[in-house]
């Protein structure tokens, strides 16, 4: 862990600069969309747009990267972010916030997928796969305090943009000062989704599935706060539940899921996560049950992502993993796209912000009843020999997935080594 912290603290302390913007901006746009009387659906069409951008960006940045250069793309898109966030305040106009939010997810995916390349440049085959779980948890931590940064002006005028540009901007300093070499960027080939959903089906559905969930998590969360009239601190710890949800149960999650037929967890964690969301649909109006709701569905959506992509790993051979993890992060691209837009329809209705929860637990239950479906129809291969569960967050690009998929199969090979030794 110290030899992780001595040779990437930099890249960590920037990228947890540039989460504390994206954090802010996120949730700050679910408010101010409320003040300038947008209506929901025009909002579930900003929130949605995040995620055009960003698998666009996870598409096209390996290209960017590989013509000039990782130290040319994280500043020139850092400094777009920066400017991007400026424009909300000063043109509120839900077309202009459409497009800024297509730039801005766009942005932050190949920064992603930058910091993500130096990231395993600067570990090696003993850290690997602790410098995965610092960078997942400086990821949460950077959304879960820019929900606090919210409280320090009013959300009406300009100094909540402001901030998170700032912040942006000063993330490149530390990263772009830092000794750290800039790594040689190689592209794997991608493995059709055909292959993919012949290999995983429960994998491929089960990811756009977690796509809605998750955006309307992400996207949403604040646009129900402000449509169910939560102040504005009420509207920051509610978004940072789901993110704090999502630090604590994660590594439990993994730790069940090295033991049992992960099919059977992730029906038991959708069961869990569905319950959660009919808590807030009936209990909306009472702060602290709002609050467990939002613990329980973020505590059970982002162990999933991780969750999903273990099973599918446990139908492939290891020269295929990193070929599955760009078919994987594709297919929940494509659920996120359409997770805000469901979700702000349902919330238009009748129903109104409880449609919020609606979206989540119909989800929730789609996701019971085909894994359920699954578990009957093809037997679950060995305890050992399955690989091993790595902490992953839905934010993560392909780069950190075929991260973890190297240190799940650099795990299973020093096991089936041990194994022999001891015999």
């Amino acid at each position: 862990m110290i030899q992780v912290l001595s040779s990437a603290w930099a890249l960590l302390f920037g990228m947890f600069l540039l989460m504390l913007g994206n954090g802010m901006q996120g949730t700050l746009l679910g408010i101010r969309g409320e003040l300038e009387g947008f209506d929901t659906f025009k909002m579930s069409i900003v929130m949605s747009a995040y995620f055009v951008g960003f698998l666009g960006g996870s598409r096209l940045a390996p290209r960017m990267i590989q013509r000039v250069g990782h130290v040319r793309v994280f500043a020139a898109l850092a400094s777009a972010i920066s400017a991007v966030m400026i424009l909300y305040p000063t043109f509120p106009n839900v077309a202009v916030w459409t497009i800024g939010r297509v730039l801005i997810g766009f942005c932050f995916s190949a920064v992603y997928v930058t910091a993500e390349s130096w990231l395993n440049n600067a570990a090696d085959n003993s850290n690997r796969g602790q410098a995965l779980s610092l960078y997942m948890i400086v990821q949460t931590l950077g959304i879960v305090a820019a929900q606090a940064l919210l409280l320090t002006a009013d959300p009406s005028g300009f100094v909540l943009f402001v901030i998170p540009s700032v912040l942006v901007s000063l993330a490149v300093t530390p990263i772009l000062l830092s000794i750290s070499p800039t790594p040689a960027f190689e592209r794997t080939k991608p493995m059709s989704l055909k292959e993919l959903m012949g290999f995983s089906p429960l994998g491929c559905v089960g990811m756009f599935i977690l796509g809605g969930i998750f955006s309307a998590q992400f996207g949403m969360s604040s646009v129900y706060g402000a449509e169910a009239g939560l102040s504005v601190p009420q509207i920051s710890t509610f978004v940072a539940t789901f993110f704090i949800g999502a630090v604590i149960l994660q590594y439990p999650i993994g730790w069940v899921s090295d033991r049992m037929d992960r099919r059977y967890l992730i029906i038991a964690v959708s069961i869990v996560g569905g319950a959660g969301s009919i808590m807030g649909m009936m209990y909306g109006d009472v702060f602290t049950l709002l609050l467990a709701s939002a613990f329980i569905i973020g505590g059970m959506a982002n162990p999933l992502y991780s969750l999903l992509i273990a099973h599918t790993n446990d139908f492939l051979e290891h020269d295929d993993m990193a070929a599955a993890s760009g078919g994987l992060l594709f297919i929940n691209g494509l659920g996120a796209i359409l997770g805000p837009v469901i979700t702000g329809w349902i919330m238009g209705t009748s129903l109104g912000p409880a449609g919020f929860y609606l979206f989540t637990a119909v989800l929730f239950a789609a996701m019971i009843i085909y894994a359920s479906y699954r578990a009957t129809v093809r037997a679950a291969p060995a305890s050992e020999d399955t690989g091993s569960y790595v902490p992953m967050a839905p934010t993560a690009t392909a780069v950190a997935l075929e991260i973890a998929q190297e240190y799940a199969i650099e795990t299973e090979l020093e096991d089936e080594e041990a194994a022999k030794n001891a015999d």
